[in-house]
């Protein structure tokens, strides 16, 4: 074998030990400098130990601790477990899914339904059948039309109007969130969500009248003008009583006084043209086109 090719082999050899053992070296090195900063890049994070639903008070046994990058750290999450105990959920919480400041609300504003309710707002809770409540499909987090129906005073006729648009429905029966699948929830009750004038039209048309609960799209926010219908119109006849006219209100105008024209009396007649006259001693008055009225000397 060439000798001139040993020695290049050898060469190359050490030349190739020398730089693995300086690249084992620096590596050695940097994983030691990362190994002793990870306590202080790492934060400590309370996150689900269970899943939480809607309404619950958190306890202890409902949550853990698990470490964090400090990079990784979401926004509004808590790092001690005494800043979410006894906090109720107002938004559905997975297993080891992060606490949120936004899913939780203040510590005593109560369990249920009370701390999902904006302030300003009322619970409204009505009683529903199977076709009133669409057939079970009316479920938490959709929006809703409330009609009503029946007959209003001095009026012979049952009528069906809407009086209420957009309304979000809080929790069917007793069941605070909607269920996973998507299956139907058979409601006894429904509770919506109103501010307090529209927790008196409710109700007064749950006691006074029929309610029908009439689902509609959550991204549809217009507010419709219904003139409401009859029994007479359902078999075309004519309407007992003045349609609603759909657009913007009108302020009545004014009513007028009727002006009174007084007439004016008539001016007096120009006085008659007048000739004195005098005869020796005696002196008269004559009107011209007519007899002498004054003598006198």
């Amino acid at each position: 074998m060439d000798r001139r090719f040993l020695t290049v082999l050898g060469v190359s050899l050490l030349f190739a030990l020398v730089i693995s053992t300086v690249f084992y070296q620096m590596t050695a090195r940097a994983g030691g400098k990362s190994g002793r900063s990870e306590p202080s890049d790492t934060r400590d994070m309370v996150i689900a130990a269970r899943p939480l639903g809607v309404g619950a008070s958190i306890k202890a046994t409902d949550i853990k601790m698990t470490k964090t990058p400090t990079s990784a750290f979401p926004k509004g999450a808590f790092s001690k477990p005494e800043e979410v105990l006894d906090r109720p959920v107002t938004g559905a919480i997975l297993m080891d899914e992060p606490l949120l400041e936004g899913r939780l609300a203040i510590r005593g504003s109560g369990v249920g339904l009370a701390p999902i309710i904006p302030v300003g707002m009322r619970a409204v809770s009505v009683r529903v059948n199977d076709v009133a409540g669409v057939a079970g499909f009316v479920l938490p987090g959709m929006r809703v039309d409330v009609l009503v129906t029946g007959r209003p005073p001095e009026m012979a006729g049952v009528v069906t109007s809407t009086c209420l648009q957009n309304i979000l429905v809080l929790s069917a029966g007793t069941t605070i969130q909607a269920d996973g699948k998507g299956q139907a929830i058979p409601a006894p009750t429904v509770t919506l969500l109103v501010d307090p004038t529209q927790a008196e039209t409710l109700t007064l048309a749950n006691n006074e009248g029929h309610i029908q609960l009439v689902l509609r799209n959550g991204s549809d926010q217009t507010i419709e003008k219904t003139p409401g219908h009859e029994v007479a119109e359902l078999y075309g006849l004519h309407s007992q009583r003045p349609k609603l006219v759909a657009g913007p209100t009108r302020t009545p105008r004014p009513r007028v006084q009727p002006v009174v024209h007084v007439s004016a009396p008539p001016p007096p007649p120009p006085a008659p043209d007048q000739v004195i006259v005098i005869r020796g001693t005696q002196k008269s008055i004559e009107v011209i086109g007519a007899r002498s009225v004054e003598t006198g000397k």
